[in-house]
C-alpha cells in the first residue's frame, strides 16, 4: 500500500490533523523542518493511503492541508542548527500553500509558498549577482534553475517545480531566504541590474507551439502555456491544436523537445 505525505499552511493546521489521527488511533509519522528549516516549513504527516481515507472521510477532517503527494524519503538532512537571523529580513517566513505532483515528472513535486515579506526591491540586486537567472522587470518575477528544479520568485510567493520531495523544497526555500537577505544586506556594494534575459527552455517549447493564443489550454497565451509546461504545471498534450487539431505537424517536434528538456 502506498504512503502519502501532507504538509500544511500553518503549524496550527498540522496540530489539528495530528490530534485527529491520535483521536482515531491511526498510525502516522512526522517529517519535521525543525530546527534548520523552521522558518520555511511546518511539520508534515506521512501515512498509508487507507489512513488518509479514514482521516479525511465524510468531509469533516477539521483541518486544512496544502496538498497530498506520494511519500518519498528525504535525501537531504534537516540542519541541526537554527536558521540564521538577519537584521533586515526582507523574506520573513514562508508558508507552503500548495503541494502537488509535478506534471512534468511524476517522481517530483511542485510547491507554492507564500511569504510574509516582500521581495520586490531585492530583484535588481539578485539579477546582478545571478547572471544565469531570468528577470522580468514588468512582473516583477525572478526565475532561475537549481539543477533540474525551476524556481519562480514573485514579490510575495515562490513556486518551485521538480523538487525531489518536501525536505528538498524546504532546503531550497531556506537557500532563497538566506540568499535574498544576504544580498539585501550587501546592497550598498552591488550595482542593481534591470537587464531582462530570456528563459531558453520555455522559449524552445514556445517555438514548437502554434502561437495562435487560442486559449484552448486555459492559458491566455502560448507563451504562458510554454512556461507552465516547463514549470511542471501542465502537460504538453493539453495543447489541443497540436495533438488533435490543425497543427499536428508540430506534435513530433514538441514531444521531442519536451523529452529533451525532461518535461512531458
Amino acid at each position: 500500500m502506498s504512503q502519502l505525505i501532507a504538509t500544511f499552511p500553518a503549524r496550527s493546521e498540522f496540530e489539528k490533523a495530528r490530534a485527529r489521527l491520535d483521536t482515531l488511533s491511526l498510525p502516522y509519522e512526522v517529517v519535521s523542518p525543525d530546527p534548520g528549516f523552521s522558518l520555511v516549513g511546518v511539520p508534515s504527516l506521512v501515512m498509508e493511503s487507507e489512513v488518509r481515507m479514514r482521516l479525511t472521510g465524510r468531509g469533516c477532517d477539521g483541518f486544512t492541508a496544502s496538498g497530498w503527494v506520494e511519500y518519498r524519503p528525504a535525501q537531504t538532512a534537516v540542519p541541526g542548527a537554527p536558521p540564521p537571523a538577519f537584521e533586515e529580513d526582507v523574506f520573513g517566513q514562508a508558508a507552503v500553500m500548495v503541494l502537488a505532483p509535478c506534471v512534468a515528472d511524476a517522481t517530483k513535486i511542485r510547491i507554492i509558498a507564500h511569504l510574509s515579506g516582500d521581495l520586490t526591491e531585492i530583484f535588481p540586486y539578485l539579477n546582478a549577482l545571478m547572471r544565469e537567472a531570468s528577470y522580468n522587470v514588468h512582473g516583477p518575477t525572478f526565475t532561475f534553475m537549481d539543477r533540474y528544479r525551476m524556481v519562480s520568485v514573485y514579490p510575495r510567493r515562490i513556486a518551485i517545480a521538480k523538487a525531489d520531495e518536501i525536505v528538498d523544497a524546504w532546503r531550497l526555500l531556506e537557500a532563497i531566504r538566506c540568499r535574498t537577505n544576504e544580498a539585501w544586506a550587501r546592497r550598498g556594494e552591488i550595482e542593481p541590474s534591470f537587464e531582462m534575459r530570456e528563459r531558453p527552455p520555455a522559449l524552445e517549447i514556445l517555438k514548437r507551439l502554434p502561437r495562435t493564443n487560442c486559449r484552448a489550454c486555459g492559458e491566455a497565451t502560448c507563451t504562458a502555456f510554454a512556461v507552465k509546461v516547463w514549470s511542471g504545471g501542465a502537460a504538453a498534450s493539453e495543447c489541443a491544436p497540436v495533438f488533435s487539431g490543425n497543427y499536428q505537424h508540430l506534435k513530433d517536434a514538441l514531444v521531442e523537445v519536451c523529452s529533451g528538456l525532461g518535461v512531458t
